[in-house]
């Protein structure tokens, strides 16, 4: 199953066009969705065909969408998913979920799991009720396999139309702008436009499902209304460049009418949030906006933030963190330093400051407030991870190469995590394992050409039987994307 999507990446690659970024992922989706689409059995989905499908998937995801690798986002998401599938029956599927740095209003779910929330929703939600009721509602669409079954019933269809709806329906009410219109458009000339898009009775029972497991976590239904009135107030502004059929979550209005006679008429005992719970969220919601959304708007908020409220730790911390990200170091530590004085014990602040001591290349002063980070909050993995960046800055690799491979059990996913070790294992003239991890990052960018050399250079270093056994299975999957090109 793994040629044809390969072969569609590598043809995408190939076709490198001066487009906006929009396109650029329109075209990954369809990719995708190509691929996929070429890899329907003849009879129904399996679990394991689902699984299949949701790896590959993830793997162009992860290569052409920016996964926000914030350990502090996203262990907070998976918690708060976690929390909520607690509630559901058993379930076949190891669910994982995921942000993706994008402005735009939207979350989706994948089959077998995968669910996708974009920076934009978070940055417009106010508290955590308003995303367990978007988490609730993507894995009610898993759970109810709603896309699997589409994508079953969906054979006798032109795979080119599957391509563009599918493409649409992964692209998001607001997401794909005029470009992927237009791009989508050819694809749907056949007219079978809506075939894989949730249906208004899939966003119902979804939403039925969802509210059902998200009371039974503890939360009642009006985060998810409140969201939702927000989506449907951004849809307001340009909206009629996208069709409803390529909406993600099409007949927000409907959705909305159902849910508050839902609520209207269920009394629900929603446990209210702690003053740790409420602080979480927020910390989370501060860092988003700050090191993921637009960064002049981001400055412009927490500069208004700070003119109401000139002490409140998180407004300081936020501004903080933009104007470090804007290049404006010496700027951001006064408003680091202050966010201490109301808690000269929180890790998160201290690691703040640390970070920014090592942009500006203070690594004493930034080793200083890491080092408190840490005794604070010994496992707090940003804190560590630049703590590795400074023992490699300062040539103490033996230590850089334990922080990082630590990390890396813990975050697999990080692949920022590779990059380093790599350069890590490189200053101390490891050369196999440099030339090891430097190829599994960028194979998971899916670079395979720099892959390839990499893993190449790695077996002429030499390394150990078990490294060199997963060389050569990344090797051979190297092999089949040649092959299928060539095909």
């Amino acid at each position: 199953m793994l040629n044809p999507l390969y072969e569609v990446v590598m043809e995408a690659k190939f076709l490198k066009l001066k487009q906006n970024i929009r396109s650029i992922r329109f075209k990954c989706i369809l990719c995708i969705a190509l691929s996929l689409l070429v890899a329907v059995p003849a009879n129904s989905l399996t679990i394991k065909e689902e699984e299949e499908m949701a790896r590959e998937f993830l793997k162009v995801v992860q290569a052409y969408f920016p996964i926000v690798e914030d350990p502090t986002i996203s262990a907070y998401v998976d918690n708060l998913g976690r929390k909520i599938l607690a509630s559901y029956p058993p379930q076949p599927f190891q669910y994982r979920f995921f942000v993706i740095k994008d402005d735009t209003y939207n979350a989706f779910a994948t089959p077998a799991g995968n669910v996708f929330v974009n920076t934009g929703l978070i940055a417009a939600m106010e508290d955590e009720a308003e995303l367990a009721g978007i988490l609730a509602h993507e894995i009610a669409h898993v759970y109810c396999r709603h896309i699997s079954k589409k994508i079953e019933r969906s054979k006798k269809i032109n795979i080119a139309t599957l391509a563009g709806v599918a493409a649409g329906l992964f692209l998001g009410a607001a997401g794909g702008g005029a470009a992927a219109q237009a791009a989508t458009m050819g694809a749907l000339a056949a007219g079978q436009t809506a075939e894989l898009a949730y249906s208004r009775e899939n966003e119902i029972q979804a939403d039925q499902i969802g509210l059902e497991y998200l009371n039974q976590a503890g939360y009642g239904g009006e985060g998810l209304m409140d969201i939702l009135n927000k989506i449907r107030s951004k849809q307001w502004y340009g909206s009629e460049i996208i069709p409803k059929y390529m909406m993600t979550h099409p007949a927000v209005e409907d959705r909305i009418a159902y849910i508050d006679t839902i609520l209207s008429g269920r009394k629900v005992d929603v446990k209210p949030l702690t003053a740790e719970e409420k602080y979480r969220f927020k910390l989370v919601h501060t860092r988003v906006v700050a090191l993921y959304s637009d960064q002049d708007v981001a400055l412009r908020q927490f500069k208004g933030e700070l003119q109401d409220k000139p002490s409140d730790p998180l407004a300081n911390y936020g501004y903080g963190l933009t104007l470090a990200r804007s290049g404006d170091t010496r700027q951001a530590v006064p408003y680091l330093k202050k966010t201490l004085e109301a808690n000269a014990f929180n890790s998160q602040y201290l690691t703040a400051l640390g970070r920014v001591y090592f942009q500006a290349g203070n690594y004493a002063d930034a080793l200083d407030a890491l080092n408190s980070a840490i005794s604070i909050q010994p496992d707090n993995p940003e804190s560590l991870f630049f703590l590795g960046r400074i023992q490699l800055e300062t040539e103490k690799f033996a230590a850089a190469q334990v922080t990082f491979e630590g990390l890396l059990r813990r975050y697999p996913d990080v692949n920022e995590l590779n990059y380093y070790l790599g350069i890590t294992y490189g200053k101390m003239g490891k050369l196999g394992m440099a030339h090891y991890n430097l190829g599994v990052f960028h194979f998971k960018k899916l670079d395979f050409k720099k892959a390839r050399v990499q893993f190449q250079k790695a077996l002429e270093s030499g390394v150990e039987p078990g490294i060199q056994a997963q060389i050569d299975q990344a090797i051979s999957e190297l092999d089949k994307v040649e092959k299928g090109k060539k095909g």
